[in-house]
């Protein structure tokens, strides 16, 4: 019986050992489980938390954008608005020394002060609301209504002063600064196929770039390229005279310009059909040339 006892308690010994050395084993399992658990909890939190950052710091960019755009428009809307003043200080000066001169009481035309209105009232919030583009465009439509108000009192200055009668629509002299006459009206060997050829002007040579300039006081009828005559310039000078001045580098006028006998309207050049530079003249009488070499060297009328 003592020997049955003592295996017995050998037994309960041995178990006890195992069971010990069983769970010790089992705990560092259970809180590596633990700590993982809790280490994989944190980086959800850090990725929501970069998500929501991001989100605001698009929001913040677009806000910056749309504040740097705003600005520009503004910038823009000032520039136009400088420019305007600018532009009615010279229609206002133009204007003042027309009504001087056609005697019209200052009553009339006060330029210094703002002309008489009325009308139906505009709501102020109707003006507040409108987006700055649209602002911006009817500001262009405002300068071109202007620079065309601006011409038509140009040429009505023009016509008031005397800048276009009679002796300074004569035509007369070289349609140069600097050069010489290097071919003649009439036929001539064509310096491309070298058969013989009307030509129906009169060409002068010189520097690429040389001021080409109006023989006489006119509306210019033609600023562009032409066939044959590269860019061309036309002016018409009324009792059915025009001049053209061909194969220009940089034409400085445009279409429906007032110009002055003497006045600087291209820079020489060898565009269209040409071997150099050079200004082929042309003078028109009722749609047909003429020789132009009687204009050329005949002298200009005295002012009187």
């Amino acid at each position: 019986m003592q020997l049955s006892k003592l295996h017995w308690l050998s037994a309960l010994v041995v178990f006890a050992i195992i069971s010990g050395i069983s769970v010790h084993l089992m705990l560092p399992s259970k809180e590596t489980n633990s700590l993982e658990k809790y280490a994989l909890t944190t980086p959800e939190l850090n990725t929501s938390e970069q998500q929501y950052t991001s989100k605001e710091s698009i929001l913040l960019e677009n806000e910056a954008d749309n504040t740097k755009q705003h600005k520009r428009q503004v910038t823009a809307l000032t520039m136009k608005l400088a420019e305007l003043q600018s532009q009615l200080l010279r229609l206002n000066a133009l204007g003042e020394r027309l009504a001087d001169d056609a005697n019209i009481p200052d009553k009339e035309f006060n330029f210094s002060q703002l002309p008489p209105s009325g009308g139906p009232s505009i709501s102020i919030d109707a003006i507040a609301h409108k987006p700055l583009p649209v602002l911006l465009e009817e500001i262009e439509q405002l300068e071109t209504n202007i620079n065309h108000e601006e011409k038509q009192l140009q040429l009505l200055e023009s016509l008031t002063f005397g800048h276009h009668i009679e002796n300074n629509r004569y035509l007369s002299g070289r349609p140069i600064e600097k050069g010489w006459l290097s071919s003649y009206y009439g036929m001539r060997k064509d310096p491309f196929h070298g058969r013989p050829t009307m030509h129906k002007g009169v060409d002068f040579a010189g520097k690429e770039g040389t001021g080409v300039i109006a023989t006489g006081a006119g509306v210019v009828s033609w600023a562009s390229k032409r066939y044959g005559y590269g860019q061309l310039i036309e002016i018409d000078h009324g009792d059915g005279f025009k001049t053209r001045y061909g194969h220009n580098k940089t034409l400085l006028v445009e279409v429906g310009d007032v110009v002055n006998k003497g006045q600087v309207i291209a820079k020489m050049g060898s565009t269209g059909r040409s071997t150099g530079p050079h200004v082929h003249y042309e003078i028109l009488k009722h749609n047909t040339q003429i020789n132009p070499v009687k204009y050329v060297y005949r002298k200009a009328k005295n002012k009187k």
